[in-house]
């Protein structure tokens, strides 16, 4: 899905504030330059994720490490590890497990250093408070059971640290409902931004878990022609795609997996491509997703 028009600006507005802190403004005025170049040629055919890999190597060239994301990794991991057997009790002691699963796992999607502009603890703990309050379409809930059931194979893609907890939690309740189910997560195959890797799932337990991949790419979503051929085979011949973020349905959507998303819409784009408020969960199949132009 190419990027939108929003999207370009937020990558342009991002990378200006990021090197406001470098003295050389004749090399900034040229990295902004060159900037608006390569938008210019890729930003009509490209999606955010892949644009936003290509413009990390650019900024590479011109300032040379990229903003540091470790320390946020390793103290929203543990955050949720803190909390992972009361969200865990909490599930258990629902109606039903699973579809309590899906609540907690969209609230997680808050933590996400590149759309949220400042990512809160108290508003995290917020969101996850009032997820019993929150509702998943009981019709697309049916049908997802459904597709399970029916299913061999199934790939989670995974999005940012932290809520890679709650994408545990929801695996975990995943195995023990369908035990037959051969179950898959995937997580970048490189440090980008906040997200998530395979050093960040053995860190939560998820490589304990299930068999984990990387999937070759620095890409902050999930570019189908920039993963590894042995990524790239495990996604198409998935059963069932869970896409988790909305990295992964920027650069899936059109692509012809037609997975299941799940997301929280946070920044305005999503708001108004959805027609909801501000971290409102988006849980569906990509052919049944009803979306307003934004």
């Amino acid at each position: 899905m190419r990027a939108a028009s929003m999207c370009i600006s937020c990558l342009l507005s991002k990378q200006e504030k990021l090197i406001r802190q470098f003295p050389d403004e004749d090399r900034k005025s040229d990295y902004m330059h060159q900037l608006l170049g390569f938008l210019y040629e890729n930003a009509q055919t490209e999606s955010a994720p892949s644009l936003a890999e290509k413009i990390d190597q650019l900024y590479r060239v011109f300032w040379g490490t990229a903003e540091d994301f470790s320390g946020q990794k390793k103290l929203y991991n543990e955050l949720l590890l803190s909390m992972e057997n009361e969200i865990e009790s909490k599930i258990k002691d629902s109606g039903d497990p699973l579809m309590e699963c899906i609540k907690y796992v969209c609230a997680g999607n808050y933590i996400d250093f590149s759309a949220v502009e400042n990512v809160n603890k108290d508003v995290l703990t917020s969101l996850l408070e009032k997820t019993s309050c929150e509702q998943v379409p009981e019709d697309e809930y049916r049908k997802f059971r459904s597709d399970l059931e029916r299913a061999e194979t199934l790939v989670y893609l995974t999005d940012n640290c932290g809520e890679i907890v709650l994408d545990k939690i929801f695996i975990r309740h995943l195995k023990n409902e369908f035990p037959s189910l051969q179950i898959t997560a995937m997580v970048r195959g490189a440090d980008v931004l906040n997200d998530a890797t395979m050093e960040d799932a053995a860190a939560t337990g998820l490589t304990a878990l299930v068999p984990c991949v990387g999937n070759g790419s620095a890409a902050p979503g999930t570019v189908l022609k920039e993963l590894s051929s042995g990524a790239r085979r495990i996604l198409l011949d998935a059963d069932v795609i869970i896409s988790k973020g909305q990295g992964n349905f920027e650069s899936l959507y059109g692509e012809g997996l037609n997975p299941y998303y799940l997301f929280l819409c946070k920044c305005e784009l999503f708001v108004r491509r959805f027609g909801l408020k501000q971290f409102a969960p988006v849980f569906a199949r990509e052919d049944r997703i009803f979306r307003k132009n934004g």
